[in-house]
């Protein structure tokens, strides 16, 4: 089997693992190649992309052959009778892994830009690289990975050496090739492009990894959102919507996109499934179900303290409608986690007894027009116990559709997010 390049062979291998698509799955590419397998494979799966950086260890008069390899986290492999065969004693041998875990570390610096390892203890993680030859830096990097507890290790390439593949079974929980080859000479046979990898497109392509399509596993439900990470964010805000149509909504994409501009991270996701979507609309019971959609949004708070895009964020919620209710009914639960609430046109007063326990600051806008809506803010406001401001949009109605009422409500969020967000403590998950 010829692969045309490492993104084809990414959409070839992604098929023979769909089963571990709703499991927390987190995909690693091993740098520098299987980065851009391992992208392919990740959109597949909705799951977050980080990358495990290996570094071969090669003979001195021949480095395309591995004597062993590096992995950050400590990881490495040594085929020592391999080193004496060569001609390679212990001192020249300490010399080659001194030289190749000063590249390793340059690499996790160029990589990673200060974040920190993904954290992967309990979860399902699906290690990919472009092919499989020996092996030395796969198992560098499955035993270096396997010491950081996760729930399951499936090790996975879309062409490998089939006796390579036998022995790395052991350091693996499960194995995925697309073509296992008898007498493999070597991985770029099988690709018609194989050219090296830049460090330039492995920083991009983990770049690009925090802005992604994902899958939330949530209240026993899978929840689809949109999560886009600007670099340097300082903040992020989690956009909540009562009917369910938060993540296709262009008020809230327009407001989305002028957090961004403001150096915010912004998730937009349904609380509802599209099959309740379509039941809400018929009904309009779930939309004022507040445990059923406050539960939700704490479970998604929480999955966003484990995921390494996100976890080092402080969190505020943006609410509409009885999506403003169900995001003072998390807040109310998750008080060391959310840092600052803003509602849009929406009913705190449906939240009830929960606004005394929100401690969260908390900005309320409302239409001057909505003259209802605001009287029922006004009394909410009153009873919520942490710091809260009332900002009236001047003549505006309940949808914020008058000539720049919507650029006044963005103005208004990214100042109160900006502020709240940008000094506030994290609480990091132990």
């Amino acid at each position: 089997m010829m692969f045309t390049d490492r993104v084809d062979a990414g959409q070839r291998l992604a098929p023979l693992l769909l089963a571990y698509r709703n499991e927390r799955t987190i995909v690693l590419g091993l740098a520098r190649g299987g980065v851009i397998v391992a992208a392919e494979v990740a959109d597949a799966l909705a799951a977050p992309l980080d990358t495990w950086v290996v570094r071969k260890i090669g003979a001195p008069k021949q480095p395309e052959l591995g004597l062993g390899a590096l992995a950050e986290g400590g990881g490495m492999y040594l085929d020592r009778a391999l080193a004496t065969a060569v001609g390679v004693n212990e001192v020249e041998l300490a010399a080659l892994i001194a030289r190749e875990q000063i590249e390793l570390d340059r690499r996790v610096r160029r990589y990673r830009r200060g974040r920190p390892p993904p954290r992967i203890q309990g979860r399902t993680v699906v290690v990919v690289d472009d092919g499989l030859a020996t092996g030395g830096t796969a198992r560098a990097a499955l035993r270096a990975i396997r010491a950081q507890g996760p729930g399951r290790l499936v090790f996975a390439v879309p062409v490998g050496a089939a006796d390579s593949i036998e022995r790395l079974a052991r350091e693996a929980d499960a194995m995925v090739c697309v073509e296992s080859v008898a007498d493999l000479r070597a991985i770029g046979e099988h690709y018609a492009s194989f050219d090296q990898t830049a460090d330039e497109e492995v920083s991009a392509r983990l770049v690009r990894a925090g802005d992604r399509a994902l899958i939330i596993r949530t209240g026993g439900v899978l929840l689809a959102g949109d999560l886009v990470v600007p670099e340097g964010a300082t903040g992020l805000v989690v956009f909540v919507h009562g009917s369910g149509s938060s993540r296709r909504s262009p008020r809230n994409q327009h407001v989305a996109a002028t957090l961004r501009e403001h150096g915010l991270a912004t998730l937009l996701f349904d609380l509802l499934t599209d099959e309740e979507g379509e039941q809400d609309a018929l009904t309009g019971e779930l939309r004022f179900d507040l445990g059923l959609l406050g539960s939700r949004l704490v479970g998604a708070t929480d999955w966003l303290r484990e995921e390494t895009a996100t976890r080092d964020l402080a969190i505020g919620y943006f609410g509409a409608s009885t999506g403003a209710a169900a995001a003072l009914v998390a807040a109310a639960s998750r008080k060391d986690v959310v840092r600052a609430i803003v509602s849009r046109g929406g009913r705190p007063d449906l939240a009830g007894p929960y606004l005394a326990r929100v401690a969260a600051p908390t900005l309320l806008i409302v239409g001057s027009l909505d003259r209802e809506v605001l009287l029922l803010n006004r009394a909410a406001q009153a009873r919520l116990h942490g710091p809260t401001q009332l900002a009236v949009v001047r003549d505006a109605t309940h949808l914020f559709e008058e000539p720049g009422a919507l650029d006044e409500v963005a103005r208004l969020a990214s100042g109160w997010f900006t502020h709240h967000l940008a000094q506030a403590p994290i609480a990091r998950t132990p």
